[in-house]
């Protein structure tokens, strides 16, 4: 009496990490830090609060699902400043839709995008490897087989879907990216959004872009698949990019995101979610508009995390695989064992860190899972605790 494909999910990360620390005690006499999460812990800008209490009376009224004028106007004039695309390439009315963050969105795209067969075959969703677990997720869910791509230190930590075998991409309905990447911190360049974008045009496939880490970055600001298809020239067809405000300002629980792109899509899109998706609060999205239209506290913002990241470097140093990623909070180390490493971590130094492997899945000719060695470390709290956490990390580790 239930859909037999939830047989096929894995277990959320969080679940196996709660499994895999059950029974172990932390640390007597140090305070527990979780740095196994992605919740940014940063002050929500000021401008949130009085936002929604200017707003209070929308409280009182069903939302519309397309969003309101004003959300949808604001999103599209972030993209078109963010990106430099060209005046009215985006239009709010028909290439925006409201989300209530990119979760839902990125697991609604497959409801959307995959049919029930495609080349006489069932159909296939590409997804990098390591992968937030919502891809695989909604690949499972809606009867797709999932390809994983390796995502790996040999590749650049970006997934060469070009290299897919022929039948593979021929039944292809989907092909998942994160840039910034969640774990590995990688960013997309143009030539590789480009390519990806040609790639899904030639086997009529959607590009889901997975961009909500775009606004944490080390120098440059990362490109986006929007702008991809600006240069190349040939309007938004196959591609859907997803954004939030979660982290660009600190406020995951608002709930406040979008999906931009191909407008037959985005049409088809707002059909899928008038029956089943959660329309946002009209609080929320004036609040939200406010929050895409300020690059202040979004600028602040970046500096914090800039100097955590150097407080990393200067602990860690080039040890346990240490690198700076070039986008994102997260960092991807290398510690030979990523389960046994988070038991250690947990029991002696009081910080709970994800297993990599738990980001990951067995494939390729050896079936080995490319996160085994690695842990995932957010660097989600303010900065005294964040250096607390990864010094009390690298001595414990440095104890092994």
């Amino acid at each position: 009496m239930y859909n037999y494909r939830l047989d096929g999910l894995p277990d959320y990360p969080f679940q196996r990490l709660a499994g895999l620390l059950a029974g172990i005690e932390p640390a007597r006499g140090l305070e527990p830090i979780i740095m196994s999460i992605g919740e940014p812990q940063h002050s929500a800008p000021a401008l949130l609060k009085e936002t929604l209490t200017a707003h209070s009376d929308g409280w009182r009224k069903y939302p519309p699902t397309a969003g309101t004028n004003e959300y949808r106007g604001a999103v599209a004039a972030w993209c078109t400043s963010r990106f430099g695309l060209p005046n009215g390439f985006l239009d709010p009315d028909v290439n925006v839709l409201p989300l209530a963050g990119t979760r839902e969105g990125l697991f609604m795209a497959a409801q959307l995008c995959i049919p029930p067969h495609k080349s006489g075959g069932v159909p296939t969703v590409l997804v990098p490897n390591p992968f937030y677990q919502v891809y695989i997720g909604a690949a499972v869910m809606n009867g797709a087989e999932p390809i994983l791509v390796p995502a790996t230190e040999s590749t650049g930590f970006f997934p060469d879907y070009d290299g897919v075998p022929k039948p593979s991409l021929a039944r292809a309905a989907m092909a998942y990216i994160c840039t910034p990447a969640n774990p590995q911190g990688t960013v997309a360049d143009l030539v590789q959004l480009k390519t990806i974008i040609r790639l899904a045009r030639e086997h009529d496939f959607v590009l889901v872009s997975d961009e909500c880490y775009s606004e944490i970055y080390e120098t440059s600001p990362p490109a986006g698949a929007l702008q991809a298809c600006a240069e190349i020239g040939e309007g938004l067809a196959n591609v859907l990019v997803f954004n939030s405000l979660s982290k660009r300002s600190n406020v995951p629980g608002l709930r406040a995101g979008f999906v931009a792109g191909d407008a037959d899509l985005i049409e088809r899109f707002s059909k899928l979610r008038a029956h089943g998706g959660a329309a946002q609060p009209l609080p929320v999205m004036a609040a939200a508009a406010e929050l895409w239209a300020d690059e202040a506290h979004v600028d602040e913002n970046r500096r914090l995390y800039r100097l955590k990241a150097n407080d990393a470097e200067s602990i860690l140093r080039k040890r346990f695989g240490f690198y700076r990623p070039k986008g994102g909070f997260f960092l991807w180390l290398n510690v030979g064992d990523g389960e046994k490493s988070a038991q250690k971590i947990w029991k002696n130094a009081a910080v709970k860190v994800l297993p990599g492997a738990y980001l990951a899945h067995e494939a390729g000719p050896r079936n080995e899972n490319p996160g085994a060695a690695y842990i995932r470390v957010a660097l989600v709290h303010d900065r005294k605790r964040t250096s607390i956490a990864l010094t009390r990390l690298a001595e414990t580790l440095s104890a092994s």
